[in-house]
């Protein structure tokens, strides 16, 4: 029985043990209110790091995007060499859209060419000048022994007026120096009378000779040699038009020459004919839309742009054209119009390789051909860029900036192109004073792509 009792007291005394172990255990592992807010604060303070890390890591990484293996390529000076890269500078500046139209190179009309007739007939003894010489203006270019008669008469008739005069004058001396009363005073007015008829045939004869094609010194010179003039020498003309834009020494050379020595020629048979080519025509061909805009340009006098086209390729620009005139009518089989602009001449090759045998070369020739870029529309502070600083790829625009030794691919909007430049969307993606590949952006463009492991289209990206 005492067994019994002591087995109950002791199950008792190991629940109560149990009990206060579990009561005791609530106690030191339950938080309290205090330490529950105070957790829930420490725990939201992390959180709150934990998203400005990951924000701050999201700027760093947005901030070296264009470093990342996807987005930027790094070439050595020597590889940059190879793609012929050429930096450009992000500027605003002026843009002008222009109208590409076809050209050639012309002469003027009436100012050009110059037709070397006979003034008189006779025969070609002397030819000083060779076909393609350059002649100064008052050079003499041929020499003409005089066979017609005509002009052989009035040179007669004019030296005998000459002599009849000479005889009047003196006779006329000779009495006013008599004293006075020894001959009657009716005497010195017939002979006073006599040299106004002599003076007044001389004048008209001198005038004739002239009309015949003789020049005023050659007639001086056959009063004061008192013979006949047996040829003639006909030299090139004077340059009387004073509006020619000329650049430098104003010469003509010799374009053709259809006579040769000996040869019989008559009063107003071609010679030779010379070229005055110190100025020039651009003729353009424009339809009848572009009318409009071409009048503008002339009215506002922008600067047009020429380009000397040798086979397909660019050989030479030309700046600061101006547009004349347009042509007043219309072709009606083509409904094309023409119209024309100056263009100053220079020598480009001057040389002598025979004594008094000078020869030239001029920068434009007639039947070159041309193109023109003339400003229609002009836009003020925009982002111009060169046309092979651009990549196209589809429905995107790279360029290709420098930063550092690395180039980033940034996309861009087209707002206008034509074939020697561009107009990009002012949006953020780029900036004045950001450096572009202004040349090599489309080798850059094939370098990213193969490293990226993108399969390269060879027709993508490159602007023709």
């Amino acid at each position: 029985m005492k067994t019994f009792v002591w087995i109950l007291l002791g199950l008792g005394l190991l629940a109560g043990v149990g009990y206060s172990r579990d009561w005791h255990r609530s106690l030191v592992f339950q938080p309290s209110e205090h330490n529950a807010n105070h957790e829930h604060e420490e725990a939201e303070h992390d959180n709150e790091a934990l998203d400005h890390s990951d924000h701050a890591h999201g700027e760093a990484e947005q901030a070296h995007a264009g470093h990342s293996e996807v987005e930027s390529i790094k070439l050595s000076a020597n590889g940059l060499k190879n793609i012929g890269y050429k930096p450009f500078e992000v500027q605003l500046t002026d843009f002008e859209r222009k109208l590409t139209l076809p050209a050639i190179v012309a002469e003027r009309p009436g100012r050009s060419r110059i037709h070397i007739t006979a003034s008189i007939t006779g025969i070609v003894t002397v030819i000083f000048a060779v076909e393609g010489q350059a002649v100064e203006e008052e050079s003499p270019l041929f020499e003409l022994r005089i066979t017609n008669e005509d002009v052989v008469a009035a040179q007669r008739d004019f030296l005998r007026t000459s002599e009849s005069l000479n005889v009047v004058n003196r006779e006329l001396a000779r009495l006013k120096a008599l004293p006075e009363g020894v001959i009657p005073g009716k005497r010195i007015l017939e002979q006073e009378y006599e040299q106004q008829k002599l003076e007044a045939s001389l004048l008209a004869e001198q005038q004739a000779l002239v009309v015949h094609g003789i020049t005023e010194e050659q007639v001086k010179n056959i009063l004061d040699t008192r013979k006949l003039l047996r040829t003639i020498t006909i030299s090139a003309p004077d340059h009387t038009h004073q509006d020619d834009g000329c650049i430098g020494d104003h010469l003509f050379h010799v374009q053709s020459l259809p006579v040769s020595q000996g040869e019989q020629v008559s009063t107003g048979q071609e010679l030779a004919v010379l070229a005055d080519h110190c100025e020039l025509f651009v003729e353009g061909r424009a339809f009848e839309d572009d009318a409009a805009q071409l009048r503008e340009a002339a009215r506002q006098a922008w600067s047009v742009e020429g380009i000397l086209l040798v086979g397909e390729k660019k050989k030479e620009v030309v700046h600061g054209l101006k547009l004349l005139y347009l042509a007043d009518h219309i072709d009606p089989e083509s409904r094309a119009f023409r119209f024309y602009l100056r263009l100053p001449n220079s020598i480009v090759l001057d040389q002598e390789p025979f004594p008094k045998r000078r020869f030239i070369e001029w920068r434009f020739k007639p039947g070159q051909r041309m193109e023109l870029r003339i400003p229609v529309e002009r836009a003020e502070k925009q982002l111009v860029l060169p046309v092979d600083a651009i990549v196209d790829e589809g429905a995107e625009t790279y360029v290709y900036r420098q930063d550092g030794d690395h180039f980033d691919r940034v996309s861009v909007h087209i707002e206008h192109r034509d074939r020697d430049s561009l107009v990009v969307a002012n949006n953020g993606a780029l900036f004045p004073g950001d450096i572009l590949a202004g040349h090599g952006a489309y080798q850059m463009h094939l370098a990213l792509k193969n490293k990226s492991g993108g399969g390269i289209d060879p027709h993508a990206g490159h602007t023709h």
